[in-house]
């Protein structure tokens, strides 16, 4: 039997964030709450599991904001401090609960997380110090947690192998600029689509808007929503009258469905 949880874009924006701090552009200085951009990052809830991919600096500002009190798990796309600087903010959960919070990632990501918060991996922590329980996993090996089947799926963030994730009818794939063949096969049959566009200029490690454009058509996708989206996009309202039928800017706040 199907199921239908909830998607929460809780930032949208890259890792400068939008406003960048001094920037006097037009997006920077909009009055639209839809050109806000905190840094990237979705929660997705359904009853048996509350998913948080990625905690970025923002994160604790961001849950707040959305009335989010509970997190099971959270899985990291990659490294880099723009996804995972707000992981400590998790603690009051864990001191409610009285349990480890599990993270799930590449070895690799786990062990800069392990040297990044040291303080909560210590055989004797400080009171008061998180506890993590980690948990390692490969690209295309699907695993579950309290009965949801989630998918990662390998791409590329310039020269480095990142995740993406599928659940249900929905992938998320941030800080992307590759999809191997494999990962294409995992992404067949999605009804959302959440894809990184980070603004016009080509980058070295992130799809440009034509790109990701080009890409989403090659998905095929009913629905997809660009992020990670920096102030040289241009304006929400002004980007969404390019977008072909079917596409749209995400933005922090905006709520997808999402199927099992």
């Amino acid at each position: 039997m199907s199921q239908t949880g909830e998607l929460i874009f809780l930032g949208s924006g890259t890792s400068q964030g939008v406003p960048v701090i001094g920037c006097e552009c037009s997006v920077c200085q909009s009055a639209d709450p839809r050109d806000t951009r905190t840094r990237s990052s979705v929660h997705i809830h359904f009853p048996e599991a509350s998913l948080q991919i990625d905690t970025g600096p923002d994160f604790r500002t961001q849950m707040l904001r959305e009335q989010l009190v509970h997190v099971d798990a959270v899985l990291f796309t990659h490294e880099h401090q723009d996804h995972i600087a707000g992981l400590d903010d998790v603690r009051p959960i864990i001191f409610r609960l009285n349990k480890e919070m599990a993270l799930y990632g590449q070895e690799r990501v786990l062990n800069r997380i392990k040297k990044a918060f040291h303080y909560a991996f210590e055989p004797q922590p400080y009171p008061g110090a998180p506890r993590f329980a980690t948990t390692t996993i490969t690209p295309e090996t699907p695993f579950a947690i309290n009965g949801i089947e989630v998918i990662p799926i390998g791409v590329n963030h310039g020269n480095l192998p990142i995740l993406g994730y599928r659940i249900g009818d929905t992938a998320y794939l941030t800080d992307v600029n590759g999809i191997p063949e494999a990962a294409l096969e995992q992404l067949k049959g999605c009804n959302y689509l959440i894809l990184d566009a980070l603004h016009r200029k080509v980058h070295h490690s992130h799809f440009n808007l034509e790109q990701a454009i080009s890409c989403a058509k090659e998905i095929n996708a009913e629905h997809t929503y660009f992020i990670h989206m920096s102030h040289y996009m241009g304006k929400h309202e002004n980007v969404e009258r390019e977008l072909p039928e079917g596409m749209h800017l995400s933005y922090d706040g905006l709520r997808l469905p999402v199927t099992l």
